[in-house]
């Protein structure tokens, strides 16, 4: 009475090239994911290698954290390197934590 009857739609169209789509739009996709973030991260990762391979013992240098400090020590053996913030303070950071080689007389300058 104050309810209408429902009537079934009279057919639903046949999909044609549902597959086909769906295989190209996840192509698309694995394109996108590959050179928006893979490439880019993995060329970050190759320079910090690069930069890790080429800092040695007078470096002076910037950590993640905003120090700055000149390499006193450096170990081929271990991950770690003794930094001289002055001439009386050293801490000890793992290598990896390095963010940049300054160029010289940059600690000097400030």
């Amino acid at each position: 009475m104050f309810i209408s009857n429902a009537h079934a739609a009279a057919g639903a169209a046949p999909q044609t090239g549902g597959t086909m789509e769906l295989v190209f739009m996840l192509v698309m996709f694995g394109l996108i994911f590959y050179f928006m973030i893979f490439r880019p991260q993995s060329k970050r990762v190759k320079e910090h290698k690069n930069l890790m391979g080429s800092i040695s013992k007078g470096d002076e240098v910037l950590t993640n954290g905003g120090i700055l400090g000149k390499i006193a020590k450096i170990s081929d053996d271990s991950d770690y390197v003794l930094l001289d913030l002055n001439d009386t303070t050293q801490i000890t950071i793992k290598k990896d934590y390095i963010a940049a080689v300054l160029p010289k007389g940059s600690i000097q300058s400030l």
